[in-house]
């Protein structure tokens, strides 16, 4: 059983979280820049716009090298050192038709972890401005598909098992994308030590404190 969403959802999902995102940082404060984000502690709100702005930026580039590692990540935060939300908002705009283009070639499941990634900051972008929305986005469904994908063959009970439970698509993203701590994961009915030990050495990590 595949648990990906369907190709033809792909695009759509992504476009339109773009949407919102370019929204949200056109809506925010100068100031809300050099907010910190509590999902990911060592940057601020401008440093994650740049990481959502610049994988696009580095898949149309052919910059794929280490994709996901932190060195990737870093070099796409200083190479808009300065920039403004608003400059991040327009690069996504103006880099938007030449990565949709590329997104739509792209295979599965590449494809669904870059929706994943990118509504994954949505929110940790939405908590980060106190402006919470869009939990049952068609992105959130594929951004869980992809990570019930990744554990399905190591962990089939405990996706069996996740699948059972009434726990809601956007709550369990953020479970399983490292969103959520120790006791929120037990509050939810989960096994936490399950969930939380196969993130060891990847590039995500459960928080010591709560976080939406």
């Amino acid at each position: 059983m595949s648990h990906l969403a369907d190709s033809d959802m792909i695009l759509p999902a992504y476009t339109a979280t773009r949407e919102r995102i370019v929204t949200l940082l056109r809506s925010a404060s100068p100031d809300d820049a050099t907010r910190p984000v509590p999902a990911c502690p060592e940057w601020t709100i401008a440093d994650l716009a740049a990481h959502i702005a610049g994988l696009p930026e580095d898949i149309i580039a052919g910059r794929v090298d280490g994709a996901g590692t932190d060195p990737w990540t870093a070099a796409q935060v200083d190479r808009h050192r300065g920039d403004t939300l608003g400059d991040l908002a327009n690069s996504l705009e103006s880099n938007a038709a030449a990565f949709d283009g590329v997104l739509a070639l792209i295979p599965a499941p590449i494809n669904s972890q870059i929706v994943m990634d990118t509504v994954t900051h949505e929110h940790d972008l939405r908590a980060a401005l106190n402006q919470p929305g869009a939990r049952d986005s068609d992105a959130v469904v594929v951004g869980l598909g992809f990570l019930l994908h990744g554990r399905s063959a190591q962990q089939p009970d405990l996706v069996a098992k996740i699948l059972a439970t009434e726990i809601d698509a956007w709550n369990l993203m953020r479970t399983l994308s490292g969103r959520r701590t120790a006791e929120q994961i037990t509050a939810l009915g989960l096994n936490a030590a399950a969930i939380i030990g196969p993130m060891a050495g990847s590039p995500v990590s459960a928080p010591t404190e709560p976080v939406e």
